[in-house]
């Protein structure tokens, strides 16, 4: 009887649309999109008032990014961002571990984590503004708020959802708290921490662009607003993007020193 040989086709290496396919779909989707925008202000399908074409987005691009004020406000938004985001990091991690690590902390802390979670942290911007004034420090505020709950709460879910079966075991065989901790409890809690961190991220750059609309002198939101009410769509474009970029470069960041710890954390199960 003869031997089944496999197919051929089911070795062939990938080709050039299979090797790049995602970039190559997303882009073609992309320039699509930029094309109908294109015709649809040069044909006047919209008010031309309000509505810009790429072409000209990109000619404001490079109008107002050759401005020191723009470079200012840049630097502005940057500064209340990166601050109010890591100090969120280094208050919703720790707190987000030890309230879903200890019982009695968790009982002590869950009214005001919940409470915070379902409160909108916009509506306390007038509050925020009287106490730190319409400077830096009221949207560095913000920002904190706006992306310490989101981590913290993701923490402390991945913490008290560390499988029972392993912590049994690591406890049978008379393991110290601080050992199941870093071998058990933090390799598992990678994933929420991650989820936090991406979500929270979101939330503290909607704090720096609400707060800047809301009372600011300088900034990419006083900038976007600016430009609204002149008119300016083009500018005011510009303005969306650079904050949809900064999204997603931070995001594309976060995903690959994930990607890092993913590699660290044990795997679970057979490897059959």
């Amino acid at each position: 009887m003869p031997s089944e040989t496999p197919d051929a086709e089911q070795f062939a290496a990938p080709g050039l649309f299979q090797r790049h396919e995602r970039a190559i779909v997303g882009g073609s989707t992309l320039l699509l999109f930029l094309l109908v925008w294109e015709l649809a202000f040069r044909l006047a399908w919209v008010n031309p008032l309000f509505i810009s074409s790429p072409t000209q987005v990109a000619l404001a691009a490079v109008e107002v990014f050759s401005s020191a004020e723009f470079r200012a406000d840049i630097g502005v938004s940057a500064s209340e961002f990166l601050i109010g985001y890591l100090m969120a990091i280094a208050v919703g991690v720790p707190l987000g571990m030890a309230v879903g690590w200890y019982r009695r902390l968790y009982y002590l802390c869950s009214p005001f984590i919940h409470t915070l979670n379902t409160i909108p942290r916009i509506t306390l911007l007038p509050v925020i503004i009287i106490w730190f004034g319409i400077g830096i420090w009221s949207k560095v505020v913000v920002v904190f708020l706006g992306a310490v709950i989101p981590i913290l709460i993701s923490t402390c879910a991945g913490v008290r959802t560390s499988d029972e079966r392993f912590l049994r075991v690591a406890r049978s065989f008379s393991a110290s708290q601080g050992r199941i901790f870093r071998t058990i409890v933090l390799p598992g809690t990678v994933p929420f921490i991650f989820t936090g961190l991406k979500y929270g991220s979101g939330r503290a750059l909607l704090g720096v662009i609400v707060g800047e609309l809301y009372a600011a002198t300088a900034g990419i939101g006083y900038f976007i607003a600016s430009a609204g009410n002149a008119f300016q769509t083009d500018k005011m474009l510009v303005g969306v993007l650079l904050v949809v970029a900064t999204g997603l470069v931070t995001t594309e960041g976060l995903n690959r020193i994930e990607r890092r710890f993913d590699r660290w954390r044990p795997n679970v199960g057979s490897s059959e």
